[in-house]
């Protein structure tokens, strides 16, 4: 009887906290607030099955609960074999209930992949741990990109031959523009393992497999800065994958999209000037910021602020100067000297004298 008891406190208690808990869904700022609607079906069908099934627990622990010795010192439980009715009103009840909660959802999720005519094209490319994006240029069109073309000076594996490509603005940090009230299809990449864009303002959420290409579409209806998410677990810095969406009015979205280079721009750019600038761009396309901070801040990797000249403590206590050879030796060879309180996650990086020189120059002066 006890058990009963707890049950239908427990019932009570979580019927209660379902319309008065302080936590809701964050407000939508897209055309999906179907999938909210879809929510709603899906907690209160589950919430039927749960008071059903509960309240039949608690009527069996009472119903057939134990009284105490009968007459003749024995207990004997009534058998029932089978009951082919019982049976019939389990699996209609189920099937309907089932039905109930993947119909809603199919019907949504044909249209989250039926794209509409006029929406721009763009691509979002994940990889440990981070996000960068290409948009069309004029043409409105995106180039060919091949797997076998990335590299540290064509991060987004674009073929040089497509001149469709040659306009294509290249988006090497883990912020994207996009305007309000137009359509957009989101082309999803991976260049390594498994992640999951979301962005949960946008109701949006899709895996990134390597090897395919997946999306969606939606709209954005309200300007904003919403985050970008991983939602799959893709390795030790998963929780670092972070990155921003702004949802601009034409006017700032313009003005945005005017400062973003080109792919063509980007391989006249790209040449070996030994430049902080190209050391700059160069930690961006590689996802270098993933796992180094320039402002002091805690992350996966040792800050490079102030980095150039500190002395460092090594895991097997020696310490070393962070001059130019220590650098250099710890982007070719990231587990020679591993400092102290890091993991060794890092990989190594065939860079050439040139980008190491512009990549070292460009660490030397965040001070």
């Amino acid at each position: 009887m006890a058990l009963a008891i707890i049950l239908v406190v427990l019932l009570i208690g979580s019927t209660i906290f379902q319309f008065v808990n302080p936590w809701s869904a964050t407000p939508v700022a897209s055309n999906w607030g179907s999938i909210d609607n879809i929510i709603v079906i899906t907690s209160v069908i589950t919430g039927i099955f749960f008071v059903g099934i509960t309240l039949f627990v608690v009527y069996a622990l009472v119903k057939f609960r134990h009284r105490g010795p009968s007459e003749n010192g024995q207990h004997q439980a009534s058998y029932e074999p089978d009951s082919k009715k019982l049976e019939w009103w389990l699996t209609g009840i189920t099937t309907v209930g089932i039905c109930a909660l993947l119909a809603p959802g199919l019907v949504v999720y044909d249209d989250f992949v039926h794209v509409p005519e006029g929406a721009t094209e763009v691509e979002v490319v994940g990889k440990q741990w981070m996000w960068s994006f290409r948009l069309p240029g004029e043409d409105g069109k995106l180039g060919h990109a091949k797997v076998k073309l990335i590299g540290m000076d064509n991060p987004f594996g674009l073929d040089p031959d497509d001149p469709n490509g040659q306009d294509d603005l290249l988006i090497n940090t883990n912020v994207l523009h996009l305007p309000i009230d137009k359509p957009v299809k989101m082309v999803l990449r991976s260049l390594d393992v498994l992640h999951n864009f979301y962005v949960p303002q946008i109701r949006a959420k899709m895996d990134m497999v390597p090897g395919q290409v997946s999306y969606f579409w939606f709209t954005p209806t309200k300007e904003g800065r919403y985050e970008i998410l991983c939602a799959e677990y893709c390795g030790v810095a998963h929780y670092n994958m972070k990155g921003h969406m702004i949802i601009d009015s034409a006017e700032n979205y313009q003005a945005w999209l005017s400062e973003q280079p080109t792919f063509a721009s980007s391989l006249v750019s790209g040449s070996d000037d030994g430049g902080v600038e190209q050391g700059r761009q160069l930690a961006e396309s590689s996802g270098c910021f993933a796992c180094h901070s320039i402002d002091g801040s805690k992350s996966l990797g040792p800050t490079w602020k102030g980095l150039f000249g500190k002395t460092e403590v090594l895991m097997d206590g020696t310490t070393v100067v962070a001059d130019e050879a220590y650098l250099k030796e710890s982007i070719t060879d990231p587990n020679a000297k591993m400092v102290k309180d890091y993991a060794p996650v890092m990989v190594a990086y065939p860079l050439s004298d040139s980008q190491l020189d512009a990549l070292v120059e460009y660490i030397k002066s965040t001070p």
